[in-house]
């Protein structure tokens, strides 16, 4: 176990209790530089790690990369054993969820063909005669 000042294990104690690990927000007292010379030799060390912050669901951002996006800390497996944590009693991250296909849409029908044992050609299963070049996304969204 390396030796952590009270703040670093702080941080990385509270990011062990996240379902995705994030490291931040930082303690209050935790500002600018302050925060620099406990947070890089974590990163140094490879506690943590800085990865791309998804905006969309709101993650807090460590540092902005200057092109509209920024990254985030997140706790790696050497930092869960720096606090005593074993990695392999961690849950594991869930499946992304799969999107559902509405039923009786053209994509739902032409999924199903592809899917078919033998495969599909576009052609015979179009709902029209083909007027040109058949393609699957002419089939998808033919002109009227």
């Amino acid at each position: 176990m390396s030796k952590l000042t009270e703040t670093q294990t702080l941080i990385l104690s509270r990011a062990s209790q996240q379902p995705d690990r994030i490291a931040l927000p930082l303690p209050d007292r935790l500002r600018g530089g302050a925060a620099n010379k406990v947070i890089l030799p974590l990163i140094k060390q490879g506690f943590l790690d800085e990865v791309e912050a998804d905006l969309r669901k709101g993650e807090p951002t460590w540092r902005k990369t200057g092109d509209g996006h920024g990254t985030t800390l997140v706790i790696t497996d050497a930092g869960l054993e720096a606090i005593g944590l074993e990695t392999t009693t961690r849950l594991s991250d869930p499946e992304p969820a799969k999107p559902k296909l509405r039923a009786g849409t053209k994509q739902a029908m032409l999924i199903e063909m592809l899917r078919a044992p033998d495969g599909a050609t576009i052609a015979p299963k179009s709902p029209r005669p083909p007027t040109g070049k058949v393609t699957a996304r002419g089939v998808q969204c033919p002109a009227n």
